[in-house]
């Protein structure tokens, strides 16, 4: 049996999201692509057990992402894709993610259109330390993405009070939307 490798390089990006992106990953500048290549290794080397990373051997730009859920949240066991783009200018600007939903908003940062809303990508407000910077990290990136988005209280992270009503009950009703989200059953909780 082969082994599924949590840090590995395929071919064809053909079903990445970003695949159309403008510069296709060939203009990238040459201290872009080293940085790009340094944060490969720090992956590599680097990731938790629950974190799963392809690059793409013919587009350096891409790279997708597979985390699954941890013990303890409603996300446990649920697998959750994501598309990353890494910008011609990048680490001045952050990568741009995209979630794959598969149409349903399973937390309040993670939206049905695979928008994602975290301050490290610049796509939510937040203190200057939580930002994204030259300094921040693709890894930096998943961790986050893990920890603070696919949570134990995912109702804690609502961008506005008033749907927090709504939050606490999606959040109750979130085993029961994963498991069935990836065809699995799980006993009542």
């Amino acid at each position: 049996m082969k082994e599924f490798k949590q840090f590995d390089s395929v071919t064809g990006a053909s079903d990445h999201h970003y695949v159309t992106s403008n510069h296709k990953g060939k203009e990238l500048r040459k201290d872009v692509t080293k940085r790009i290549q340094k944060e490969w290794k720090t992956l590599e080397n680097n990731l938790p057990e629950s974190i799963y990373v392809r690059i793409y051997e013919d587009r350096i730009d891409l790279l997708r992402a597979a985390i699954i859920g941890t013990p303890g949240t409603p996300y446990y066991n649920g697998l959750f894709f994501f598309d990353i783009f890494f910008p011609s200018d990048y680490p001045a600007r952050p990568p741009t993610v995209y979630y794959h939903s598969f149409g349903m908003r399973l937390n309040p940062n993670m939206y049905a259109n695979g928008y994602v809303c975290l301050s490290l990508l610049n796509t939510w407000s937040g203190k200057k330390e939580e930002k994204w910077s030259s300094d921040s990290t693709i890894l930096q990136v998943l961790l986050s993405l893990q920890a603070l988005v696919l949570n134990r209280k995912p109702y804690f992270l609502m961008n506005q009070v008033e749907e927090a009503s709504q939050s606490i009950q999606h959040g109750k009703k979130l085993p029961w939307l994963t498991m069935k989200k990836f065809g699995r059953r799980t006993a009542k909780q």
